[in-house]
């Protein structure tokens, strides 16, 4: 759409305004803020409202943008807004602290961007298709229970504890490690089914007796793996905006509740975050939410998003670029633990 320059200073002035406010945007403090007279700035948003970008919610009230006027700050017009080097440092203590689990790692992403947004976040776990296991650890907590850690290709680690009814002794770790290492390194976790299970348990012969309990485990652990997770952040958040009503935020919440209808909404492209507003999102649901996404990757592979969504005036300068960042240093971190693993 071809705006005059006049034009793209007044949308980008009433999409700031309304966004910090949720009060519609004047021509006087418009006016103010350009410089130009208020007959001026009328003169402007009468057109920019023919255009179908702005909106005037009552006949005396000031104008609003509209969600097409939206995009086209967003693809057009919006400003980058780089986070300052001291917020970069309390998102990277604040994830350091989780950088060795990786669903609390995404978790506490999820918290801070959540908090940094003051919308409802979300973060999905590395994405289960195709996910090779790259090695599979025990470690004994008990004298007859032991933890199986199983490490994934997308940086994933998922636990199980299992007992045995016999008295484990280092050998017999040890043992676990060779037999199952041996046998599933390398294997995708989806292909880590009951049939597998049969298949080994009948090749170890006599060995079964002592390998059924951490088998068991393999096959929970691989499954997990297999799946892909959403872990909600902020969903309360949601409440303060009035524009959303009760109804509106009850039926955003009934949604999540579906968790893959979220995962669904999150198949974004790797790089830049992208945002969708309203109608954009293509459901019922969320016609009046926006919703910002932006993919990670584990070692330089697609692997899981990071999003939050909340009303429509969303600062989406300062947004975007959190998300990326949070997107790039999870990222970093989990190609750090899967790395880890292989060693």
């Amino acid at each position: 759409m071809d705006l005059t320059q006049r034009q793209e200073r007044v949308l980008a002035c009433v999409v700031a305004g309304y966004s910090k406010t949720g009060e519609p945007v004047g021509s006087k403090a418009v006016s103010e803020e350009l410089g130009v007279s208020s007959a001026t700035v009328r003169n402007e948003m009468a057109g920019l409202i023919e255009l179908g970008l702005l909106e005037q919610p009552h006949t005396s009230a000031g104008r609003v943008p509209s969600q097409r006027g939206y995009r086209e700050y967003i693809d057009r017009l919006m400003p980058p807004k780089p986070l300052e080097e001291r917020e970069k440092r309390i998102f990277d203590s604040m994830l350091l602290g989780s950088a060795h689990d990786p669903e609390g790692l995404l978790l506490r992403a999820a918290q801070l961007l959540a908090g940094a947004s003051q919308c409802m976040a979300a973060a999905t776990t590395p994405n289960g298709a195709g996910t090779v296991i790259k090695a599979v650890q025990f470690v004994q907590t008990a004298r007859r229970r032991a933890m199986l850690l199983l490490l994934s290709s997308a940086g994933s680690m998922k636990t199980k504890v299992f007992r045995c009814d016999f008295d484990l002794t280092p050998e017999l770790t040890r043992l676990f490690f060779r037999v199952f290492n041996e046998r599933v390194t390398g294997k995708r976790a989806e292909d880590i089914t009951p049939a597998f299970a049969q298949s080994m348990a009948a090749s170890l012969g006599e060995m079964y007796v002592l390998l059924g309990p951490p088998l068991q485990a393999l096959l929970e652990t691989a499954r997990d793996t297999a799946e892909t997770q959403v872990l909600l952040s902020g969903q309360m958040n949601l409440l303060f905006y009035p524009e959303l009503e009760q109804r509106g935020v009850r039926r955003v919440l009934d949604f999540l509740e579906r968790r893959e209808n979220l995962l669904r909404l999150l198949e974004a492209k790797p790089g830049k975050a992208q945002v969708l507003i309203g109608r954009e999102i293509g459901r019922a649901e969320l016609e009046d939410v926006s919703l910002a996404v932006a993919r990670y990757q584990v070692d330089g592979q697609d692997a899981g998003s990071l999003c939050t969504l909340g009303p429509v005036r969303m600062d989406y300068p300062r947004l975007t670029a959190i998300l990326e960042y949070l997107a790039r240093q999870v990222g970093g971190l989990l190609t750090g633990l899967s790395r880890e693993g292989q060693e």
